[in-house]
């Protein structure tokens, strides 16, 4: 059961994101649902985690897979309906699982009806909830803001004869902050969702909600800082994107969210912060001296680079900014290559997936595990007569969309669909990740799967890497080792990201080697010797 007693839960916290349509299908549609999360909740708990995080399940026509909002206090069908969230939620309370939805305000589908009345007229109730602009003098769009799907921003509607601002698809108009009766609606949703007794909220786009009024064109961005959203074959990484994101009245408008959250003692909201540059300061402002968001999810270790030398960079930089602030750290969600693939380690996946997750785990911050990650799971080639992204299809065959990490999770080796339905999916079961289903993965101690449910027990027993300091230690190359600690607990975690063993001539100062972790490692007068991507773990007690 959830301990009340606890408000500040989340620092520290271990969050298992749940992506519905390809968790477990339980009415055999081809889709997951919410019934199937509740019946896989067990599973969750039994990992270890403290909190799931669940993605959109909201009435939507899912031209974006649920991020495309219709109805904000309603569960699309395909997913099933309000009772059984509220069945999902009281099982995964009894075992003591927070659960956190994810909220998407910045903007709606074009199917909801705010904006099916906006567009209707300039004079309607509603004529400004959205973000319209007379076209330029030549017909053209006000500015040249582009889409992160691809394109202009702005969508013509012959209804108003104006654009509509939409960040995303032409279908996910956006919603317009800067007026008080949008702000108030939206934390009104949420409001809703609080009193049936959620513990918090994943706020996608969190740095979206407010646009430059006065619609200022974005400069091109420095050479040499594209962003890599999709390598250089998305022109949004040509921008720096001043004025159509991270404006400074969001932070304001975070101050009212948090007032809000206030009033639900114990839950909290952990914000999506997709910005170019000064991630880590952004990040401080976001989460400032408790009065804003709780935690941001940083998309810092989403990259291709997972060298130790960029790991030290990142965390330090944040370290040295973020102050009174709180991080999510993540290596893969539902928008990104799956980790094993995109570090490398697909040929080693099953010793690759332990020691990166207890490297994610270790840090200072609530890390977040994407479902399947504990699995080892690679990135899934799904064909493009597969293919379900829009992203996907827009960018093919430079950028393949986000169907690879999104296919369903095999429960069972031995089983049409990997168990996950009786029916043809909607995204296919890969082979590879059938022959290593959970049944298979559950009855083999040396498995990702028990390595890192044996990996998270352990954590939870020692405070030091969930609530204590952390700085970065001077170590052998090819490694990262961090020192964490807490009310005089110090632990040494030492990460060999290499194929080959690592040897350190380590002082023992006091540090004597700890056990329960899942990991082999040797210590002694002769200094540490770690396994090929292997971990090893020291303790001291300060006096």
């Amino acid at each position: 059961m959830l301990d009340s007693k606890q408000p500040d839960w989340w620092r520290g916290a271990v969050i298992y994101q749940i992506y519905p349509r390809s968790f477990f299908d339980s009415d055999n549609n081809g889709v997951g649902d919410l019934k199937g999360i509740t019946s896989k909740l067990d599973y969750v708990a039994d990992l270890g985690v403290d909190a799931i995080w669940i993605s959109p399940f909201f009435k939507s026509p899912m031209q974006d897979f649920g991020y495309d909002v219709q109805d904000f206090r309603d569960v699309d069908p395909l997913f099933g309906n309000l009772s059984d969230f509220r069945e999902l939620l009281a099982k995964a309370h009894a075992l003591g699982l927070r659960v956190l939805i994810d909220l998407v305000i910045s903007h709606t589908s074009e199917q909801h009806d705010w904006f099916v009345q906006s567009r209707q007229d300039r004079n309607n109730p509603k004529a400004d909830w959205y973000v319209w602009a007379d076209a330029s003098a030549t017909g053209n769009p006000p500015n040249n803001w582009l889409s992160l799907f691809g394109g202009s921003a702005w969508q013509w509607d012959v209804r108003r004869s104006q654009y509509y601002l939409h960040n995303f698809l032409v279908s996910q108009p956006d919603l317009n902050f800067h007026h008080p009766q949008v702000r108030n609606a939206v934390l009104d949703e949420a409001r809703f969702w609080l009193d049936l007794g959620v513990d918090g909220f994943r706020l996608d786009v969190v740095n979206f909600y407010f646009h430059d009024q006065g619609l200022r064109s974005n400069p091109p961005a420095p050479s040499g800082i594209q962003t890599n959203t999709v390598e250089r074959s998305n022109p949004y990484s040509y921008q720096s994107h001043l004025f159509d994101k991270t404006q400074p009245e969001n932070l304001e408008f975070l101050e009212s969210f948090r007032s809000l959250m206030n009033e639900y003692p114990g839950t909290a909201m952990v914000g999506e912060l997709g910005v170019d540059v000064d991630v880590a300061l952004t990040s401080k402002q976001y989460t400032q001296d408790g009065k804003r968001l709780h935690m941001v999810y940083s998309f810092d270790l989403l990259g291709k680079d997972g060298s130790p030398a960029y790991l030290r960079r990142v965390i330090e930089a944040m370290e040295a900014d973020i102050g009174s602030g709180w991080v999510s750290w993540a290596l893969t969600n539902h928008d990104f290559e799956r980790i094993v693939s995109r570090w490398g380690f697909e040929s080693d996946r099953e010793r690759a997936t332990p020691l990166l997750l207890a490297l994610l785990c270790s840090l200072r911050g609530s890390p977040c595990i994407y479902q399947g990650d504990e699995l080892g799971l690679t990135q899934a080639d799904v064909p493009f007569e597969r293919m379900q992204d829009p992203y996907g299809k827009a960018f093919w065959p430079s950028f393949k969309g986000r169907d690879g990490c999104r296919t369903p999770i095999a429960w069972q080796h031995n089983a049409d669909h990997g168990g996950f339905s009786h029916t043809d999916p909607w995204l296919p079961v890969a082979q590879e990740h059938q022959r290593v289903a959970v049944d298979v993965q559950a009855s083999d101690d040396s498995s990702p799967l028990r390595r890192v449910q044996t990996f998270l027990r352990w954590r939870a027993q020692h405070r030091a890497l969930s609530k204590g300091t952390m700085h970065v230690v001077d170590s052998p190359a090819g490694t990262l080792a961090i020192q964490r600690e807490h009310q005089g607990q110090e632990i040494l975690a030492v990460f060999n990201l290499q194929r080959k063993a690592c040897h350190w001539a380590l002082n023992a100062e006091g540090w004597q080697p700890v056990s329960g972790h899942g990991f082999d490692f040797q210590f002694g007068i002769n200094g540490l010797q770690i396994e090929p991507l292997g971990a090893a773990f020291l303790a001291r007690q300060n006096p």
